[in-house]
């Protein structure tokens, strides 16, 4: 596989290259009991707070709980700054928590190393971004492929079935500029599912589609948490809330309804059904060029 990787995403691949032989497990790092259901992810009592360089520090989190189960999918709201990048991050081993406990499955995860946030995130953690990020000098079974880049064996026949099952079986060496806004964000999405993670986490996942194009990979998010992988969707696109099983609201770092069972179930209910009136679920493949 050829590459050409900006300092950053090579910093991250070795650091993920060196978690590997680490001693310490993260899985049995933590304490393993703190779970209260069964969760895929969940966040109890969180506080973020960053220096606002001499004044009153910014509160970005405000005692937040907030948990996905699996197989769930779970759309934030919210103005702008109003937190929500900065759950993901949270939510995604990205950035740590300034007090409160991070839990992903039913272990501990607040205080993990570097290390070992590290290896937890790449084997349990998905991420989608809006903007695909995806490397232009990589095709698309090189850009599923790359979180394996330091992993033993070739990675690049799971790669090309993932693509294949989200219809892109003959874009296998289109390179991104080859490939529709669409497109794209497939082949993002297969790239989050290559190490199999539990959590998938989209940042805006629509916002740069048109609205059938992006249906589309909605349809595919409802595929994927069918497999009971947690989706959790940061958005400002109405049509992600239709989807969504769950809708919580983040305003000024205060979450509402961010435990199962806290929001209306009737809303949620009607909300589902006025987006599957006249519509028929998704089929077993997204075939084509949608967008």
């Amino acid at each position: 596989m050829s590459r050409n990787r900006t300092t950053d995403e090579a910093e991250d691949l070795a650091a993920g290259r060196a978690t590997n032989g680490a001693a310490a497990d993260w899985e049995t790092s933590g304490d393993s009991n703190l779970a209260d259901d069964d969760y895929a992810v969940a966040l109890r009592g969180v506080v973020k707070r960053y220096p606002s360089g001499g004044g009153e520090p910014v509160v970005a989190l405000d005692d937040v709980d907030f948990a996905a189960r699996p197989g769930e999918f779970v759309a934030v709201v919210g103005p702008s700054g109003s937190g929500k990048s900065t759950l993901l991050n949270v939510l995604g081993l990205l950035d740590d928590p300034t007090s409160g406990r991070r839990l992903l499955g039913d272990t501990d995860v607040t205080s993990l190393s570097v290390a070992e946030r590290t290896r937890a995130r790449k084997e349990s953690i998905g991420f989608v971004f809006q903007d695909f990020h995806l490397l232009p000098t990589l095709t698309a079974v090189e850009n599923v492929a790359m979180p394996t880049a330091f992993d033993p064996g070739d990675a690049s026949d799971r790669a090309a079935n993932l693509l294949a099952r989200f219809g892109l079986g003959d874009r296998l060496d289109h390179e991104p500029n080859e490939l529709s806004g669409g497109q794209k964000q497939r082949v993002a999405i297969a790239r989050s599912l290559i190490n199999e993670p539990a959590v998938l986490l989209a940042d805006e996942p629509t916002g740069n589609l048109d609205t059938d194009t992006g249906e589309a990979i909605l349809a595919e998010f409802e595929r994927v948490k069918a497999e009971g992988v947690a989706v959790i969707a940061v958005t400002h696109d109405p049509l992600v809330e239709e989807y969504a099983d769950r809708v919580v609201d983040l305003t000024d770092g205060v979450l509402t309804g961010g435990l199962p069972g806290e929001s209306d179930p009737h809303a949620d209910a009607d909300r589902r059904g006025g987006r599957d009136a006249g519509r028929t679920a998704p089929g077993p493949q997204v075939g084509g060029d949608r967008g």
